[in-house]
């Protein structure tokens, strides 16, 4: 993985001023693009897209302070139809407009070129099981709420709350099918979402396949296929956050599995309020 995501950043730095192919580099590194944006926001904390964003404003920023260019021919070139796009673009990286930048000379961001490198982790064990499930359908009420990656989300939680103790209760009466429980199922956002991007989280439970949804629920339909079952406890929500990221460090890198398209599920065994004791369900597939 380290390799592939090197070789990556390689060829972003050819295309800077050309589309990218990323359907046909993760088949040339047998992975998929699915995979590989996750594995990029997860050990690079930022989007792939938002990587590619970054490095162009940089390279266009140095374009309007030191070529005689138009701002439309640097916009065409950093692949924006437009002024007004490239403007945006710009200024969402810099601060400041490029006209701004071109008579000022600043101010400047600049986004460095990214090397992963290996470093000596993984001296803790993890706690992990490769289940295989038939298809799914997950049961309960949805919401969408922002992305945010660090610390309790207000907007689940207000959800969760609304949820009265008399829907939870029939929620557990419907439930046939493992995982058993009330989940946290995270779905609808892509691979490498920016923080505050839209998806939808539901807090529901398992169905079998067969069994019909109860009128006034929402539901997810999960495909059959394996999935990893990271267990973890400690302090809520920290534990569950740091478990998150070292998939991506410690476990992907180290087993023969990847992503694939599907919810992310939690399951609380045991929940004290500051202490946790739960599992975190991927989709995975075998890599290659």
């Amino acid at each position: 993985m380290i390799r592939t995501l090197n070789a990556l950043i390689s060829t972003v730095e050819q295309q800077l001023t050309g589309e990218i192919d990323w359907a046909g580099f993760a088949r040339r590194h047998a992975t998929t693009e699915y995979h590989l944006r996750r594995m990029f926001s997860s050990l690079a904390g930022m989007p792939l897209s938002e990587y590619v964003r970054r490095r162009r404003m940089t390279l266009a920023a140095a374009d309007l302070t030191h070529t005689g260019e138009g701002l439309l021919e640097i916009a065409v070139k950093y692949g924006y139809g437009s002024a007004e796009a490239f403007g945006r673009a710009f200024r969402s990286v810099h601060g400041a407009g490029p006209a701004e930048v071109r008579r000022s000379g600043g101010p400047l961001r600049t986004q460095s070129t990214l090397r992963f490198s290996l470093s000596v982790e993984g001296n803790g064990l993890m706690d992990v099981t490769i289940t295989e499930k038939p298809q799914l359908t997950l049961a309960g009420h949805a919401a969408e709420v922002p992305l945010i990656y660090e610390g309790v989300n207000p907007h689940i939680q207000e959800h969760v709350e609304s949820i009265t103790d008399e829907q939870n209760h029939c929620l557990k009466e419907i439930n046939d099918a493992e995982p058993s429980g009330i989940l946290s199922v995270t779905s609808g956002s892509e691979p490498d979402a920016a923080e505050g991007s839209v998806l939808t989280y539901l807090h529901g439970v398992v169905l079998s396949e067969g069994t019909e949804v109860p009128q006034g629920l929402d539901s997810i339909t999960v495909g059959a296929g394996h999935w990893a079952v990271f267990a973890s406890e400690g302090p809520h929500p920290q534990v569950l956050q740091k478990l998150w990221a070292a998939t991506a460090t410690d476990w992907f890198p180290s087993n023969p599995w990847r992503l694939r398209p599907g919810p992310t599920l939690l399951r609380h065994l045991s929940f004290s309020g500051t202490e946790a004791s739960c599992e975190l369900w991927m989709p995975v597939e075998k890599d290659g």
